[in-house]
């Protein structure tokens, strides 16, 4: 079991980078727009929503390298995206090279929330798989968080601190990409492109306890059907897991929170705190997320990911109707950062560990990288408008609106949970495969 947690821990720290390139903008972002004069509509749709879109053509197209290449070689070739981006983003001296380099760093977070997930579902045994995947989530939590501090710790670093701080991200990029040299490929994906004794051997590792022959015919079986029916996830008998990957990215977006990670100091800002206050408080949102995140951990293969995600959402009605009240009431001080602590656990607990676990278990083997690259698209469609639109509508209808439609979303979660969302854990995936498609 330690190797696989190893290999499971070196492909998540793909989710470090995604965290870290997620929020490092936060802190140079308004820094950017004063040099850069930018208008809000400009800054919110290229400065910010370049790597945004970046990151929906990563997740959009991030199943053809990982089906192709396999997954251990994507993880590779997205570490190279990350210290391409973050070095050139740091060294550039206008809006829209800056720009291009972001959408460069988008493409390794979109394809990371294919390839990082998959990998570690195909070589997790049913037990642990929950917690092995949710890794990943754990990670991006903390490369938030180390994004958080390091903005705080080099504010003032040179009369340019943006630079330091977008330039940042190449040290874990490069210890990232070196890390992923040391785990196999995908037993499943081996399997698919007929390389037996290759996927016999890193399975016996895994899972000493199977029928080892039985195990490998099974998901063959799934792989070479795939492949003789020219299967996709469009199809009509796969329409059940395909709506469940829609909604759930759906309404991960639309609780607002990459609007709130992209724009924390701003929005500490607008609810009266000081810039260094803001700054610091966003590395209470950090350490909040790591929390409830590592509790997750513990308890994602226990409770199950239908209860986390009933939890989360009540957490996210709660926290984001006081986060309105707050605004629209003028309370001022810090109810806001405490109510938006309140979201970022509730979050943590829910969407935000269950997410990139559900989709990756929820389709059949073969189709698992597209059913991904659905969700993953889906999410960071969604990621790439509504952030880009929160300059602009903070100061056109105000942030007790936008906080206050947030929440109403999160009723429509809840009734989602109740009513459509299925139990995963404990499934192996080619039962869940079976089980979630329709038969013709």
């Amino acid at each position: 079991m330690n190797k696989i947690v190893l290999w499971s821990l070196c492909a998540a720290f793909a989710g470090f980078l995604f965290g870290f390139d997620t929020v490092v903008i936060s802190g140079a972002e308004k820094q950017l727009q004063q040099i850069w004069q930018s208008s809000d509509a400009f800054h919110g749709t290229f400065v910010i929503g370049m790597a945004l879109w970046g990151t929906v053509a990563g997740a959009l197209f991030g199943s053809f390298p990982t089906n192709f290449f396999g997954r251990k070689k994507s993880l590779f070739f997205i570490g190279i995206l990350y210290v391409i981006s973050a070095l050139g983003s740091a060294l550039v001296d206008d809006p829209y090279t800056f720009g291009i380099f972001r959408f460069i760093g988008g493409l390794g977070v979109g394809a990371s929330t294919i390839a990082a997930p998959a990998y570690i579902s195909e070589i997790a045994p049913e037990k642990d798989r929950g917690r092995l995947v949710a890794f990943y989530q754990f990670n991006i939590v903390l490369g938030m968080l180390a994004a958080y501090a390091s903005n705080y710790l080099l504010r003032e670093t040179g009369s340019e601190p943006w630079r330091w701080m977008i330039g940042m991200e190449a040290l874990p990029a490069l210890i990232y990409t070196f890390l992923v040299l040391v785990i196999p490929q995908s037993p499943r994906w081996l399997i698919s492109q007929g390389k037996m004794e290759k996927a016999r051997f890193i399975l016996a590792k895994i899972d000493t306890s199977k029928d080892l022959d039985s195990k490998i015919a099974e998901i063959k079986r799934q792989a070479d059907h795939g492949k003789s029916s020219n299967e996709n996830i469009f199809m009509k008998k796969y329409r059940k897991p395909l709506i469940l990957a829609f909604l759930i990215a759906f309404f991960n977006q639309f609780s607002g929170i990459n609007a709130l990670l992209y724009y924390a100091p701003r929005i500490f800002e607008e609810a009266g705190l000081e810039e260094s206050a803001s700054l610091l408080s966003s590395i209470g949102v950090g350490v909040t997320n790591i929390i409830f995140t590592f509790l997750a951990l513990f308890l994602i293969d226990r409770l199950g990911r239908r209860t986390l995600m009933f939890i989360g959402s009540i957490g996210y009605i709660v926290s984001l109707a006081m986060v309105s009240a707050a605004f629209f009431l003028d309370w001022g001080g810090m109810s806001v950062p405490i109510f938006i602590f309140i979201f970022i656990a509730a979050h943590a607990i829910g969407q935000g560990s269950v997410i990139w676990v559900f989709i990756s278990e929820i389709f059949p083997n073969h189709l698992r990288a597209g059913g991904q690259a659905f969700g993953s698209s889906t999410h960071w469609v969604l990621a790439a408008i509504i952030p880009s639109l929160v300059p602009v509508l903070f100061g056109s209808i105000g942030a007790g609106w936008v906080f206050a439609c947030f929440a109403f979303m999160m009723v429509l979660q809840l009734l989602y949970v109740k009513f459509m969302m299925p139990e995963t854990k404990g499934k192996s995936l080619e039962d869940l495969g079976l089980g979630l498609s329709e038969r013709e």
